[in-house]
């Protein structure tokens, strides 16, 4: 009885093991053809049956990419726009949070009964309000205007995750630090913010992604050509009667690589995000 059970999970694990594989393989498949097709020369981009593994790997595809319709200055744009972001979203997020978690003031909770209402709203149907808005306060067709649009999207939710992660901090900390002398601020940036460092980390990264891959809003809010980012650079490449796959898929790298790199360099704070619950008081 006992071989047979073992056999039973043995032939289950087998199975889950295949059924991971199959999926890691159709997700990604997509991103492998993505990457072949980038490096192939435009005679080969639409072979049959098409080839992952291009015979000829060349460049050409990147270079052209870069060297026409702004790519360069739109990828640029971008990461000025999606560091801005993050970096105002993860700063309004951790001090309205920490507000709202540790003190008492006057419309607190109906404040934060507003905030909990914005995120039934979906964006799309903000997008003509804030196109409005931005017109009557002169901040359409500019990057600081993207940012402020871009920034007061995920506001509320981030406010939301962190009040949650700074709520379950020990309370201790920060009445040791102030009998040690510090202010409120002091305690809220040298205590808190180090503790709250992986809650932070995933605010930062999705805050980034999202203005980092945004293609609506600063389709409707940039008329510039100068002005305008990468997801619309790599749109402009599909031309109305055919499409240079190559250069498409080239663009999409290149915006894919960021991304990549800045998971791979933060992916210890979302572990210790997942593992905090064994630190928090």
């Amino acid at each position: 009885m006992i071989s047979t059970s073992r056999s039973q999970q043995r032939l289950f694990n087998l199975f889950v093991f295949l059924v991971l594989c199959a999926g890691v393989v159709i997700a990604a498949a997509p991103l492998f053809y993505m990457i072949s097709t980038a490096f192939k020369g435009s005679a080969y981009v639409q072979e049959y049956p098409p080839r992952l593994i291009p015979e000829t790997v060349t460049l050409e595809n990147f270079e052209t990419a870069f060297t026409s319709r702004n790519f360069g200055r739109a990828f640029l744009n971008s990461a000025i726009v999606a560091i801005a972001t993050s970096v105002l979203v993860t700063m309004l997020a951790a001090t309205m949070a920490y507000s709202f978690a540790r003190f008492e003031f006057r419309g607190k909770r109906p404040i934060y009964r507003v905030l909990l209402i914005m995120l039934m709203i979906p964006g799309v149907v903000l997008l003509i309000p804030q196109f409005i808005l931005a017109s009557n306060l002169g901040l359409r067709n500019s990057l600081p205007g993207l940012i402020l649009v871009y920034s007061a999207g995920p506001l509320a939710f981030n406010t939301f995750l962190l009040r949650g992660f700074f709520e379950n901090l020990p309370r201790e900390l920060e009445e040791a630090a102030i009998i040690d002398g510090a202010n409120s601020f002091t305690v809220f940036w040298r205590v808190m913010l180090p503790l709250a460092a992986p809650a932070i980390s995933t605010v930062a990264v999705f805050s980034f992604l999202g203005a980092w891959d945004e293609y609506v809003l600063a389709l409707n809010f940039l008329t510039d050509e100068t002005l305008r980012t990468l997801p619309i650079a790599i749109a402009n490449f599909r031309g109305q009667h055919s499409t240079n796959w190559g250069l498409v898929f080239a663009g999409s790298l290149t915006a894919v690589v960021p991304t990549v790199v800045l998971f791979i360099v933060f992916q210890r704070y979302f572990i210790q995000g997942i593992t905090s619950g064994a630190v928090r008081g």
